[in-house]
């Protein structure tokens, strides 16, 4: 069948391949530097970053669960500035390309702070925006659980800066086509989703919840079949480039997503399971396009009618 192709496009930007290690699963990338060349990835969206530090959420804030995990980190960060005067140049010696940066706030004011702050670097492809974050002045409902406000966010973002902004959405709401619509509408250049589910345990010992927050993110790869759901419902609703993600862990789960209608797709926990997760997906994927007779990813991307 000869070499394959699995180079795409993300708005403007030529990736290697479509694999894209998940926001908070992959820190600043040079941790991962230590274990094999990170080049070898499409890019990484390194871990979310807000105006100021934050401290992120009490302990114990993980839970393990069949086929997944819990997690209610709570968006721990040293803050956007050192951000930008020391993790990028430290990830600057081991990765030479283009990084997308995950943008969280608590306010419009906050998250235009930050994307602007990050849209002056020059090793900052994309700025994904994560409106899965809670509105602290708006009675602290996600700001992605309304499409209103998910657009709001969006268009104050998009008015301050250059680069292409994602959105990244939340499955946690009736209708996700509304809210990607939302978004697209807002300026959004791309949608991003599944953020993780909620979830939940209880210790049976205690008969307290296991994580100090009561509930956390669910993600891991039982979360996969609503994610290629809500993929499919949002690529065909819309027409900017998605970036699918959720329970994703064999370069087989990243053709299904791509055949949902995602251009890239991103690895999230199975990275925290198998630091090497994200490398050995991009190994295989040209054995398994080749199993499945696919000559150039691009011809499966929305494939499934």
């Amino acid at each position: 069948m000869g070499k394959v192709n699995t180079k795409v496009d993300l708005l403007g930007i030529e990736l290697d391949n479509p694999i894209i290690p998940a926001s908070g699963t992959f820190g600043y990338g040079y941790e991962f530097a230590e274990l094999y060349d990170i080049n070898i990835l499409g890019t990484f969206s390194f871990k979310g970053t807000t105006k100021d530090p934050r401290f992120g959420n009490p302990t114990p804030r993980i839970a393990e669960c069949p086929a997944g995990m819990i997690n209610a980190v709570g968006l721990q960060n040293p803050g956007v500035e050192k951000v930008v005067e020391e993790e990028l140049p430290r990830l600057a010696k081991c990765f030479n390309k283009k990084v997308m940066a995950n943008v969280g706030g608590f306010s419009v004011d906050e998250y235009v702070y930050t994307a602007k702050k990050l849209d002056a670097c020059d090793q900052v492809g994309w700025l994904e925006i994560n409106i899965s974050c809670p509105n602290v002045h708006g009675g602290g409902v996600n700001f992605g659980s309304y499409p209103d406000s998910a657009a709001e966010i969006i268009a104050a973002v998009k008015k301050e800066v250059k680069k292409p902004v994602i959105a990244k959405l939340s499955p946690n709401v009736t209708d996700i086509v509304a809210i990607a619509k939302a978004v697209e509408a807002a300026g959004a250049d791309g949608i991003s989703l599944i953020n993780t589910l909620l979830g939940m345990r209880i210790n049976l010992n205690t008969r307290k919840p296991i994580i100090a927050n009561k509930m956390g993110g669910f993600s891991g790869s039982a979360i996969l079949p609503v994610a290629v759901r809500m993929v499919y419902q949002v690529a065909n609703a819309v027409s900017i480039p998605v970036i699918g993600m959720g329970g994703v862990t064999t370069a087989e789960d990243v053709l299904e997503l791509m055949m949902a209608g995602a251009t890239a797709v991103e690895v999230g926990a199975a990275n925290l399971i198998d630091p090497y997760a994200s490398r050995d997906i991009v190994l295989d994927l040209p054995r398994v396009m080749e199993k499945y007779r696919i000559n150039d990813i691009n011809e499966i991307i929305g494939g499934c009618k």
